[in-house]
């Protein structure tokens, strides 16, 4: 009997563990950007705007990380495709192209937002490849912060580069604190 009530206790730990531990993937805008400008393209027309509730360009989704404290509001300022090198030195891998999204994180939390954003990035094709983020300085702007320390009220802003196929259509953005290893993604639509 003893034995059987330790099992069953040990279980209900595993289970409420697993529970606790799961990841979300959080689609709805916390605020949603109407008066924000459109995606920009740069050598494409603009994304065509989707009809759901999902996360779109502007909106901006809230989201926490892994410690007491941890909040960011997210926001996908931009979105562009064919995005160009700001110098002469450096170019996607033949076959390749660069698109880009501006992230705004307004840290909302009480803790300080320790991170490198573009390591939690990530866009995802129609079918179904997802690409990490790549180093690349764009005309557009500046690049997002390799190691941003944001202050409860402040926030940062900047670009994030991916090196996709030319043939890849890139349907949405995800974005998570921690370098990716939180357990909340809040995921933009870009076309």
């Amino acid at each position: 009997m003893r034995r059987t009530t330790t099992a069953l206790a040990a279980a209900a730990l595993l289970v409420a563990t697993l529970t606790a531990c799961q990841d979300e993937i959080t689609t709805e805008p916390t605020k949603t950007g109407a008066a924000e400008a459109p995606a920009v393209s740069e050598t494409t027309a603009e994304p065509t705007p989707t009809k759901s509730t999902a996360a779109k360009v502007g909106d901006t989704i809230t989201l926490t990380g892994n410690e007491d404290g941890e909040q960011v509001d997210a926001t996908l300022k931009k979105w562009i495709t064919g995005a160009k090198s700001a110098d002469d030195f450096t170019a996607p891998e033949d076959g390749n192209v660069w698109v880009a999204a501006q992230f705004e994180l307004t840290n909302t939390g009480k803790a300080v937002y320790s991170d490198s954003p573009s390591n939690g990035a990530q866009v995802a094709d129609a079918d179904g490849q997802r690409f990490g983020a790549t180093f690349a300085d764009l005309t557009a702007g500046p690049s997002m912060t390799s190691a941003a320390k944001v202050p409860p009220g402040e926030k940062v802003l900047g670009w994030i580069t991916f090196e996709v196929p030319k043939a890849s259509k890139i349907v949405s953005v995800q974005f998570a604190l921690n370098s990716g290893f939180a357990d909340q993604t809040g995921q933009w639509t870009v076309s």
